[in-house]
């Protein structure tokens, strides 16, 4: 699919150009779950497209009691994975906050999800929904071998997932994230993570990006000359390789990945890769997303200062 031109304004909507996926927003907004059924229904053969609709649906009802009306009334696997994703939602915003329900919450959501994967034991998502918890509890299964590092971490319930979708991009970030700094891990374990993923995905697949995922986390401002890293040739080769494998296959999306244009985009601008990163810009229209802006200041200051760098148009140029 071939992401809209950009007329003077960013989309920030997860559901970017996925039409269907934004109406269906509005609905679940409004209280209503059917056409939410019909939208997940639908990607039941297409397991990226399930990820990405009942992950964004999930934010949309995750303050409100739709999903346990929908499950009551109409207890299919759709139904039964959206709890799973609201739930998992809930015990994660708890555990974050500190809150004296987290573990009660986390106990639903281990129920929720176990209920989701037995309606549809070929599906994928729910055990991705569990894998979302499980920085909340330093697992330590043993490293396969390959890992310098070999940092212990969910590895039996990641394999698991593999063996149902060997390439399923939520898992893999899901995964990764495990190994983060703010979630107890460290860098060096990110990063050999992120390069053990990425190097056994496909050239053209959209996992070539996890090292530029890690980079980012690994951001420190205060360390010395800490931007011009992405200027390392280990680094742009890395960006130059996924813009010259991976972006071509973009246009057969059946939505744009915005995220994954944006952490290429500005791997691409940090490495001084202007020419390129316009392209990728372009592939993404309007539709923007929070990270990686985020981590190095305002995401919209910040998109702006890369999409200048690149000689394209930003909100407010004219």
């Amino acid at each position: 699919m071939a992401a809209e031109l950009f007329e003077g304004h960013y989309v920030w909507h997860p559901a970017a150009d996925d039409r269907v996926l934004a109406s269906v927003c509005v609905d679940v907004r409004a209280g209503r779950y059917r056409s939410a059924h019909e939208a997940l229904a639908e990607t039941r053969s297409d397991l990226a497209l399930r990820a990405h609709r009942s992950l964004v649906l999930a934010s949309e009802a995750a303050g409100t009691d739709l999903v346990e009306r929908w499950l009551a009334e109409e207890a299919t696997p759709e139904a039964a994975l959206m709890w799973a994703r609201v739930a998992v939602q809930r015990a994660l915003r708890a555990a974050d906050a500190r809150d004296d329900r987290a573990g009660a919450l986390e106990r639903i959501a281990l129920t929720a999800c176990d209920r989701a994967a037995d309606a549809a034991p070929a599906d994928p998502t729910p055990w991705v929904a569990r894998l979302a918890m499980a920085r909340l509890h330093r697992l330590r299964d043993p490293a396969p071998q390959g890992l310098l590092t070999a940092p212990p971490g969910p590895w039996r319930l990641f394999a698991h997932i593999l063996s149902l979708d060997p390439w399923h991009r939520e898992a893999h970030h899901r995964f990764l994230s495990c190994f983060f700094t703010r979630y107890g891990g460290s860098v060096t374990a990110a990063w050999d993570v992120a390069a053990f993923l990425s190097q056994r995905a496909p050239g053209d697949s959209a996992l070539r990006l996890l090292p530029l995922v890690a980079l980012v986390e690994s951001y420190n401002p205060t360390q010395l000359l800490a931007e011009q890293i992405w200027e390392q040739p280990q680094w742009r080769s890395t960006a130059l390789a996924i813009y010259q494998n991976w972006l071509p296959t973009v246009a057969g999306y059946r939505f744009t990945p915005v995220l994954d244009l944006a952490y290429l985009a500005h791997a691409l601008v940090m490495g001084r890769r202007e020419f390129e990163a316009r392209a990728v810009f372009t592939a993404a229209g309007p539709y923007a997303s929070r990270m990686p802006w985020s981590a190095f200041g305002d995401p919209a200051e910040q998109l702006s200062r890369a999409r200048r760098a690149c000689g394209l148009p930003v909100p407010g140029s004219g």
